[in-house]
């Protein structure tokens, strides 16, 4: 018989899984570490358990304890969790911008809690970790875990999540990505990760996705600080340094939007069948974004968060997403990379110096009457349209070999991946194609019969 003693011991040991229509053969292979099957549910189990072990070990928890902490909803999962188990009380400060989904799930596990303010300053008496200090002092027999400076935290992910992650890659992971919110995931299990790398004459690239409005890209990147703003995402940010943070293990930390966190979110549900918070919309994003700039034959492991199951009524809520400006009611057409997986994103460029004759065959030969003029190290900023060659030899304003520079326009019809497919009714008013781009790359071309395909084959 395969048994377990308690549902704790299925903590860990979770897969990873390749990310296949959110990339394609230009970018790194991105593998999900599947953190939202830990059993209450997010990638907090590791170090919520971990913790409770430790204070029991030196004698920190005895019986008829009660576990104190606060935190945005995960963390205080695990805890909850782990006390249900242990028959340990627990209390549980959280702010009040998180979803409600947590608060119920919490209760439901037995903890008590207490909702405070989040727009105060961390070290306020009303704010959250105040409360829970201040409970914690006042209660005899009750135990503080305190996520934030608990090196047990970190230590949890250098023991397990690391490890995990260097055996199923079979060491070959060239870049970790994952949020930043105690640091402690990210910190531990990056320390095991580069340690290993430098064993085998290697290094692993650390990436970490912050949300706009979180203190942590200003100090990592030693900037004044600027004064925190809240943001929507919970679970990653911060508006104070944690202990739990260790920014030697980190190459860089990316701020990401509120729209791009859960707009990825809702791809990856949609796309990959992974459902998944926020927060893991913010890792995601920025592991597409560094999966890019590597290209293929690397491997980047992203740490997924949470399950969505506690943002129902938030980011998977179409009213929510639209009252909040994330998305608009042109967005039921779906996206313009929706567009591009379906007809494909292979794009034909001009050379810039590329004479006119050798355009006009290659657009014979491909069946295509329209090519972006790629300038080197300027990027693309022209495009070459088979009518203004035509016109333009017909006049007599330039001979065959002459470069293709001579009859370039400008670059008319732009849009971005994330654009809604709507806004191509716009471009094709003014403008035989669009040219897609994401970022600062061409990605896709499209025109008025590819969008006609999309939109027939969405029923």
């Amino acid at each position: 018989m395969k048994v377990y003693d308690s549902v704790l011991d299925l903590i860990g040991k979770t897969p990873l899984v390749r990310l296949n229509r959110m990339t394609d053969s230009s970018m790194a292979t991105v593998y999900a570490k599947m953190e939202n099957l830990n059993p209450a549910g997010s990638v907090k189990d590791r170090m919520a358990v971990h913790m409770i072990n430790c204070a029991e070990k030196e004698g920190l928890i005895k019986p008829g304890c009660m576990i104190v902490e606060s935190t945005s909803g995960n963390t205080g999962l695990g805890l909850a969790m782990a006390c249900a188990v242990r028959g340990y009380r627990i209390t549980i400060t959280i702010p009040d911008k998180m979803s409600q989904e947590k608060i119920d799930m919490l209760k439901a596990y037995g903890a008590e809690v207490i909702v405070c303010p989040t727009n105060v300053d961390h070290d306020a008496p009303e704010s959250y970790v105040s409360i829970a200090k201040k409970i914690a002092k006042e209660t005899p027999n009750s135990f503080y875990t305190d996520q934030y400076f608990n090196m047990h935290n970190p230590e949890a992910h250098y023991l397990t999540t690391g490890p995990e992650i260097w055996a199923d890659t079979d060491g070959k992971i060239d870049a970790l990505v994952g949020g930043i919110g105690t640091g402690g995931t990210i910190s531990g299990a990056a320390k095991y990760l580069r340690e290993k790398a430098a064993e085998a004459g290697r290094t692993v690239q650390v990436v970490c996705p912050d949300p706009v409005g979180s203190m942590y890209f200003d100090a990592f990147n030693k900037r004044d600080i600027r004064e925190p703003k809240v943001y929507k995402v919970e679970g990653i940010g911060h508006d104070f340094m944690v202990g739990t943070l260790d920014f030697n293990v980190i190459d860089e930390v990316m701020e990401v939007s509120d729209r791009d966190s859960f707009v990825t979110a809702r791809r990856l549900t949609r796309e990959e069948g992974i459902f998944c918070g926020g927060s893991t919309g913010t890792a995601v994003y920025g592991a597409l974004e560094v999966a890019k700039r590597l290209g293929p034959g690397k491997i980047v492991v992203v740490i997924l968060c949470d399950n969505g199951d506690r943002y129902i009524g938030k980011l998977y809520n179409d009213v929510w997403m639209k009252d909040n400006g994330y998305v608009n009611g042109d967005d039921r057409l779906g996206f313009i990379r929706d567009v591009l997986q379906f007809k494909g994103n292979a794009v034909e460029f001009a050379g810039i110096d590329e004479s006119i004759a050798s355009v006009a065959q290659r657009m014979n030969t491909l069946g295509i009457s329209q090519m972006p003029v790629r300038n080197g190290e300027k990027g693309v900023k022209h495009m070459v349209h088979e009518s203004d060659l035509l016109r333009s030899l017909l006049e007599g304003q330039c001979k065959p070999q002459d470069p293709v520079s001579s009859v370039a326009a400008e670059l008319q019809g732009i849009v971005a991946v994330s654009d809604s497919v709507a806004k191509l009714e716009r471009i094709f008013e003014q403008n035989n194609v669009a040219v897609v781009f994401d970022g600062s790359t061409v990605s896709g071309i499209i025109s008025k019969i590819d969008l006609v395909r999309y939109l027939a084959s969405r029923k």
